[in-house]
């Protein structure tokens, strides 16, 4: 779903009149783009860059300085280093799309570093997968930027 996602953003589409925007993938681990010898194996879009081998926050500071992304890509976030890279980008005005592992607004504050940005409102939406049906959506929460509460969509 994260590849899906990142390859719509990057290339465009057509149907909607969007124009696809650079994106940067920090893939530490390889399971986004499955780079090998430096040309990623999985389609993730014309003007998607990626950062594999290296450590999340490490990748997307390398992002923002060289490679001027609009969008930046990581997955499983959650220690400090990470936070303050996220905070950085947004701060650079880059928009970001992170995952983290949870069932609920809850059980993701229950990592304290996660807590810090769900409590900053930094993110405009959080969105929960549904745990039996794989790739679908549960639940959406938006951010109202009035009261700066999390509501459900």
């Amino acid at each position: 779903m994260l590849r899906d996602l990142v390859r719509k953003i990057s290339n465009g589409m057509e149907q909607i009149h969007y124009k696809g925007i650079t994106v940067g993938v920090v893939d530490e681990r390889g399971e986004i783009a499955s780079m090998y010898k430096g040309i990623p194996q999985n389609d993730i879009g014309l003007r998607t860059d990626v950062l594999d081998n290296v450590p999340k926050w490490l990748g997307m500071q390398m992002m923002i300085r060289s490679m001027s992304p609009k969008v930046i890509v990581a997955d499983e976030i959650g220690n400090q280093k990470d936070v303050e890279a996220i905070n950085y980008a947004v701060c650079c005005g880059i928009k970001g799309i992170f995952t983290v592992h949870g069932k609920s607004i809850e059980d993701i504050k229950l990592n304290p570093e996660i807590s810090k940005l769900i409590n900053t409102h930094i993110f405009e939406r959080l969105i929960f997968l549904d745990e039996i049906k794989k790739g679908e959506i549960d639940k959406v929460y938006s951010l109202n930027k009035i009261n700066l509460e999390y509501i459900l969509a």
